[in-house]
């Protein structure tokens, strides 16, 4: 019996706002070309934090619903509403991928990130790496969860490869990543600390310039929860 229960999808912040920025689209009350308010405005209209707000424009501008322009802020795109509304759907099935789906594109982001920034890096690149990682480093030291932390580091990876389109797909999916990391505890029993030298090693072959070990660190940095999400595949099997 129990085979033919489904987990209950609870909506987050970030799926309501991209509902009701849709119903207000559909119906007419914003229409192509409007300006929408400040992130700040709009965080006290639907009473929650910036980040929520940050979030949900962020997965619009990226699907080419919103777009953000000069001295404008941020404008609806002027593309039909049968089409608007089909990319709006997808971005909200976007929060209910299967856990194994957004590892897969992860792990095909992140290796190539870390290829990409061992050949273009920056001095500048090492520093902020760095910062982020010494970031993660006291949050582990101190016995605290250190998600964001970590996927900051990665963030930090991404912006160094110098592709811009790359760092937005992080972007889009880091708050599904982080959501998953923390409802299904995947971060436990010392594996903080067991990253924190991993990120160490991955740090040094971009600092290095050495594009294949970079992304051999990366990849072996990500196959326990590669293994993971295989195993919750077969599980559904």
């Amino acid at each position: 019996m129990l085979q033919n229960f489904r987990e209950i999808a609870v909506d987050t912040p970030v799926d309501k706002i991209i509902e009701q920025i849709r119903d207000l689209i559909s119906g007419g009350q914003i229409k192509p070309g409007d300006r929408l308010p400040s992130e700040r405005k709009l965080a006290e209209t639907f009473g929650v934090g910036r980040t929520y707000v940050r979030d949900a424009i962020a997965k619009l501008e990226f699907y080419g619903i919103l777009k953000t322009m000069p001295q404008s802020g941020t404008v609806v795109a002027g593309i039909g509403i049968t089409a608007l509304e089909g990319l709006i759907t997808d971005v909200l099935q976007l929060e209910n991928n299967d856990f194994a789906a957004l590892v897969e594109t992860r792990v095909l982001l992140e290796v190539q990130a870390a290829r990409l920034a061992a050949e273009r890096r920056t001095v500048d690149d090492i520093v902020t790496i760095q910062t982020a990682l010494d970031a993660y480093g006291k949050k582990v030291k101190n016995g605290e969860p250190a998600v964001e932390e970590d996927l900051l580091f990665h963030l930090k990876i991404a912006e160094a490869s110098k592709n811009s389109v790359l760092k937005s797909l992080m972007m889009v999916i880091i708050p599904d990543i982080v959501h998953n990391f923390t409802k299904l505890e995947i971060c436990k029993d010392g594996r903080f600390y067991q990253a924190m030298e991993e990120h160490k090693i991955i740090l040094q072959h971009i600092l290095d310039k050495n594009p294949d070990l970079a992304a051999k660190a990366m990849e072996e940095h990500l196959s326990d929860v590669t293994e993971y999400s295989a195993s919750l595949k077969k599980k559904d099997s």
